[in-house]
């Protein structure tokens, strides 16, 4: 299994709406709204990399009023 943890920040007064939006992803198995750089931080399992990429790339950060994104993708090592 992937895990990716997707830092966002959204444009101002969007967080709710962008949380809304991500949770209704099927791979999303978490969204926290967050306080200091970022807005929001949603956790993403996918059963690997390649879903895990284009979960990310295709669904997340096509979300009307995310401004930038940041992404940490878990290791196994």
């Amino acid at each position: 299994m992937a895990v990716g943890f997707v830092l966002i920040t959204t444009e101002p007064g969007c967080e709710i709406q962008v949380r809304d939006e991500v949770s209704k992803l099927a791979h999303v198995s978490g969204q926290w709204i967050v306080f200091g750089m970022h807005d929001l931080f949603v956790k993403i399992e996918a059963d690997d990399e390649t879903e895990l990429t284009k979960c990310i790339m295709n669904e997340v950060r096509s979300i009307d009023g995310i401004a930038e994104t940041r992404t940490l993708i878990g290791a196994e090592i």
